[in-house]
């Protein structure tokens, strides 16, 4: 095909035509939207690096919920602030613990809302890392394993419907899905976190979940941001240990990564849309440089281009509103 007989403006000269030939749907269904879980009563303090997102108390969350079933979007990741922090992380795994009570809250409200769990330590202990340290300061994998699998079991017995392992160890996969399994919850799926790389996007999600490092950082068992072979390795490995959901996070500048992933794999795919790429467009967005709206929406759809099958963003309320207003007014939007 080449000028003057093939013109691709043709295909372009009108909103509906545009749609009909749009190759790349976004929709509501797709995303999921992060909650950061804390003690108390009648909170929703707002985290200051990461507007219009807050820290809330378990009696906050029947309104959140919601809010999200009114604009089309069904699941929730749920991330925890405990009121008591150890070397350990031991309300991690604590049936009662905030993530677990926070489980059985949405549940009792709305017992068929999709509750999905990170599953980690760096939230819990009071050095910030993500499982166990010996006395050198390395996070011993195996010994973590066998916290994170227990985290897992308390949070599906707790109702949850999916748990996320976010931590990097080696072999988190298989020890959830033999610990789940034994436990009864073989229908329980786990999406990995599987290519997660040591990135500098994180910083706001540290301040809103309290869980910023001590000391060090987490190259030891996060990616290097330059490695997209060893993505592939990583993905592979957690799908031959049945993973049922992979993951690449973060996901603007790892975009190559989501489609090398899906294309080699074809597993559902999820990427996080994470804090500092939230916050960036928030902040830009404040000052007048840019259009959040279509910066969103354009953004969320280039990661559905990209290979991704559902969305953990920030954005998840804006952009199930901004859709569905398009759609009430007949514009012919990103949505199929």
């Amino acid at each position: 095909m080449q000028y003057p007989e093939y013109r691709p403006r043709r295909l372009r000269l009108s909103p509906t035509i545009r749609a009909m030939v749009r190759e790349s749907a976004l929709a509501t269904t797709d995303l999921i939207y992060p909650l950061f879980v804390k003690p108390g009563e009648g909170l929703r303090d707002e985290v200051s690096s990461m507007p219009g997102q807050y820290q809330i108390s378990l009696d906050m969350l029947p309104a959140e919920i919601d809010e999200l079933r009114k604009l089309g979007v069904g699941a929730v990741i749920l991330f925890g602030l405990p009121a008591h922090k150890d070397a350990v992380g031991s309300e991690g795994y604590d049936e009662h613990g905030i993530v677990q009570e926070a489980i059985r809250a949405i549940k009792k409200h709305d017992p068929e809302f999709y509750v999905i769990t990170d599953v980690c330590l760096c939230e819990y202990t009071d050095h910030g890392h993500c499982g166990v340290l010996d006395e050198n300061s390395y996070v011993l994998n195996d010994v973590t394993l066998e916290l994170l699998a227990q985290e897992a079991v308390s949070h599906a017995a707790a109702g949850a419907d999916m748990v996320a392992p976010s931590d990097m160890m080696d072999g988190r996969v298989a020890a959830i899905r033999s610990a789940l399994d034994r436990e009864g919850y073989v229908n329980v799926p786990i999406m990995a976190y599987s290519a997660k790389f040591c990135s500098g996007w994180y910083g706001p999600f540290r301040e809103a979940a309290d869980s910023a490092p001590a000391f060090g950082d987490r190259s030891q068992y996060q990616m290097d941001p330059a490695n997209g072979d060893e993505a592939l390795r990583e993905t592979e490995l957690d799908i031959e240990e049945s993973a049922d959901i992979v993951m690449v996070k973060p996901a603007l500048a790892f975009m190559d990564v989501v489609w090398r992933v899906k294309e080699t794999f074809g597993m559902p795919t999820c990427v996080y849309n994470v804090s500092g790429e939230y916050a960036m467009v928030k902040a830009a967005a404040e000052k007048g440089w840019i259009d959040e709206k279509r910066i969103v929406l354009e953004t969320l759809t280039g990661f559905v281009r990209a290979g991704a099958d559902m969305i953990i963003t920030y954005h998840a309320k804006d952009a199930a509103r901004w859709m569905r207003e398009d759609a009430h007014a007949g514009v012919v939007g990103y949505q199929k």
